[in-house]
C-alpha cells in the first residue's frame, strides 16, 4: 500500500537530481557512518558526524530507503524534492546498491 501511495504522489511531485537536491541543501557527497546488527536481526545505522541520526531497518534495501529519509531529514529536504540521493552503502569490501526506482525530474 505505501509503494503505491509513493508513486501516486510522485506523478504530482517528480523526484529531482540527487546531484542538485546535495548542492542545493549542502548535503555531504558521502557520509560515514556506524552500522550494527542487533541480535533480532535489525540493522542500526548511526552517523557520528550528524548528533542524534539514527535509523534502523530489517533488510539491506530498507537499510538503504531509511538511511536516506534519515539524512533528508537531518537536512530539512522537503519529501516532495526526494526519496533517495544515495544510492550505495560501502561496508569494507562489502556494497549494498540500491535497486528501487530512482526517477528524475527532466531538466
Amino acid at each position: 500500500m505505501k509503494k503505491v501511495q509513493n508513486k501516486i504522489f510522485r506523478l504530482f511531485f517528480p523526484t529531482k537530481d540527487p546531484l542538485k537536491i546535495k548542492k542545493k541543501y549542502q548535503l555531504p557527497e558521502s557520509v560515514n557512518f556506524s552500522l550494527r546488527l542487533t541480535p533480532d536481526g535489525w540493522f542500526v545505522l548511526t552517523m557520528p558526524d550528524h548528533p542524534g541520526l539514527i535509523t534502523e531497518a530489517q533488510s539491506h534495501q530498507s537499510l538503504i530507503e531509511m538511511m536516506n529519509d534519515a539524512i533528508l531529514t537531518y537536512y530539512d529536504v522537503p519529501k516532495r524534492e526526494a526519496d533517495i540521493v544515495y544510492d550505495r552503502i560501502n561496508i569494507g569490501d562489502f556494497s549494498v546498491q540500491y535497486h528501487g526506482e530512482l526517477k528524475t525530474q527532466p531538466a
